[in-house]
């Protein structure tokens, strides 16, 4: 029997919260729609962020609202404050997420606090979540490199794991937020996170960059991660990290993990369908 590994689908949010040009509520419904045929257990496709700042994350109550939800699939959102998280729990989200950073620089962009300050804005969210049995994930950015500080000592990294793990969250999701992590750093940075959070409860979130996504996933199953973050049709990027390209495609992933002998348990051929979907979602947006 092959080994598992669960591909958490989180097009609909982290990969469409970079367009430029607004996609309507109605094309990301069918987006959640047809990535709920393919076989997901988590699909992340909501974020109740100021609108404001990630413009194209409006209407999230709305997707929540239209989508046709699939026996066995919890569907994610974006929690970064007590507002949001409740309105993530009136719109009906079956968990919730926060989203801490592992550098001081990119914190102070991404949320304009530091990253200790930051963390403690999540206890009321993460202690409310857990009052009603709602799992809380923990993205921790920023693991190998940053666009302002440089490096990432992966020391800070299990130092930020540590905390959200301690306070609660259920996952901790690793960023290489600028794709530019290489093997060896992410082993490294991997090594020093799992002293302190069983890496069961780990999961890799490479962005593609430097075209290393994939061999960063490598590294991370050799040391026993087991769970990874990908958008469909290699949608992505992050408002707070100039020149970050996409996640890497979960089509692409879910081959690679096949081709490993891993099973995925996911419609490779629905999968297909969805990322085809979400490259025509961006050519139309484009030419809005």
């Amino acid at each position: 029997m092959s080994d598992a590994v669960e591909i958490y689908e989180v097009g609909p949010r982290d990969g469409l919260q970079n367009e430029q040009h607004e996609i309507p509520v109605a094309d990301k419904v069918a987006f959640v729609d047809a990535l709920s045929r393919v076989g997901f257990g988590r699909i992340e496709c909501a974020s109740f962020v100021s609108p404001k700042w990630v413009p194209q994350m409006a209407g999230s109550d709305a997707v929540l609202a239209g989508i046709t939800r699939a026996p066995g699939v919890r569907y994610a959102a974006l929690t970064p404050n007590m507002r949001g998280f409740s309105d993530a729990q009136a719109a009906g989200a079956d968990e919730v997420a926060v989203f801490g950073s592992a550098s001081e620089g990119f914190s102070r962009a991404n949320v304009n606090a530091g990253v200790d300050e930051a963390i403690d804005r999540f206890a009321p969210v993460i202690e409310a979540a857990r009052s009603i049995d709602l799992p809380v994930r923990g993205y921790v950015s920023c693991v190998v490199d940053c666009p302002y500080d440089g490096p990432t000592d992966p020391a800070a990294v299990a130092r930020v794991a540590d905390r959200l793990f301690a306070m609660g969250c259920y996952e901790i999701s690793l960023g290489d937020t600028l794709g530019h992590g290489t093997p060896d750093a992410i082993a490294r940075m991997v090594l020093a996170v799992r002293e302190v959070v069983p890496v069961g409860r780990l999961a890799g979130h490479y962005h593609d960059t430097g075209g290393r996504a994939l061999d960063n996933v490598d590294a991370s199953l050799s040391l026993g991660i087991r769970v990874f973050d990908a958008a469909a049709g290699g949608l992505g990027g992050c408002p707070y990290a100039p020149g970050a390209a996409g996640n890497v495609a979960t089509e692409a992933l879910a081959a690679h993990l096949e081709r490993l002998g891993y099973a995925t348990g996911l419609d490779l051929a629905a999968l297909n369908d969805a990322a085809a979907m979400a490259q025509r979602m961006r050519s139309a947006a484009g030419q809005g």
